[in-house]
């Protein structure tokens, strides 16, 4: 174990942080439409050439619609693999189990915040974008692989929030106040939950042989794979949702284009941007060193 994280130390700076979905959301705290959802390194609208300013805005809250909505659903997949994770060992240690149960409880108020984004962006944007899902036929395939493998693909999630936060949207002064406001409540809680997650790979792995704890990455790879083909699903949703609320249909060569900026801009978002990760990547290594390699050989198609 190269990382020095307690279910302890976890749970103490997990109960120091205090807010409610009715303290960030609703009354006076609205979205501003005028500015943007997303940062430019995770939206990537700039290439779009042919999309004028106000054309690029719009794309971005599509984008930044997206990103929240996503990330409620594969929350959808976290909340009961961590509570069945807990479930094993109520008896055992009293910190591991109140750190989890807690990791569930932050998992669940994280859905349904973002459910009440979904419906302020609704009535606020005045067009529908469909998000792919439904959430729980996601959960259930994600769920059928092996734990280790879950327990990666959660680690990943987590840490790439992390790292999208600091990286990008912390110090953007450009994007709507209130949208950084609910990614900054999000991210506060999603530090100990990396930690955690941390310390249910390794728990996972620990009684695994190596043979064995590769068949685990590659499960990994194969959720990463499942994803993948759930985004080039949303470029099409946004594509569609972008040409409604501009009120252009954009050529067959300005589409293709578009598909293809986009393609590449939500596998390094949701992807490439957690594979790449030193975090996950020391993780893995600790596992093994083969484990790192494997995925190092893999990321280069999502960056």
């Amino acid at each position: 174990m190269l990382n020095n994280y307690t279910y302890q130390a976890t749970l103490a700076a997990s109960e120091s942080i205090h807010w409610r979905i009715e303290d960030i959301i609703g009354g006076e705290k609205r979205l501003n439409f005028t500015q943007p959802f997303m940062p430019e390194s995770l939206a990537n609208t700039e290439p779009l050439t042919f999309l004028s300013k106000e054309e690029k805005r719009i794309l971005n809250q599509i984008r930044g619609n997206a990103y929240l909505c996503i990330f409620g659903l594969v929350e959808e997949f976290i909340l009961p693999f961590v509570l069945d994770h807990a479930r094993p060992q109520l008896r055992g240690d009293d910190y591991r189990v109140r750190a989890l149960l807690r990791f569930a409880s932050e998992e669940a108020k994280h859905i349904q915040l973002f459910k009440r984004f979904r419906t302020e962006f609704e009535d606020g944007f005045g067009t529908l974008c469909n998000v792919i899902g439904p959430p729980d036929a996601i959960a259930a395939a994600i769920l059928a692989h092996d734990p280790l493998a879950i327990a990666i693909t959660t680690l990943h999630i987590e840490w790439m929030v992390q790292s999208h936060y600091l990286d990008s949207i912390k110090d953007d002064q450009e994007l709507d106040a209130q949208f950084k406001s609910l990614l900054k409540h999000h991210w506060v809680e999603e530090v100990q939950h990396a930690k955690l997650d941390t310390l249910m790979v390794e728990a996972l792995a620990a009684d695994r042989t190596e043979e064995q704890i590769m068949s685990g990455v590659e499960e990994y790879l194969e959720i990463g794979a499942f994803l993948d083909g759930g985004l080039q699903q949303q470029v099409e949703f946004d594509l569609t949702s972008f040409e409604i609320a501009s009120g252009r249909r954009l050529t067959d060569t300005e589409a293709n284009e578009f598909r293809r900026v986009q393609v590449r801009a939500n596998r390094w978002t949701y992807l490439g941007s957690g594979m790449t990760h030193a975090r996950v990547l020391e993780t893995l290594e600790s596992l093994t060193p083969k484990a790192r390699q494997r995925v190092e050989s893999v990321s280069p198609a999502f960056c």
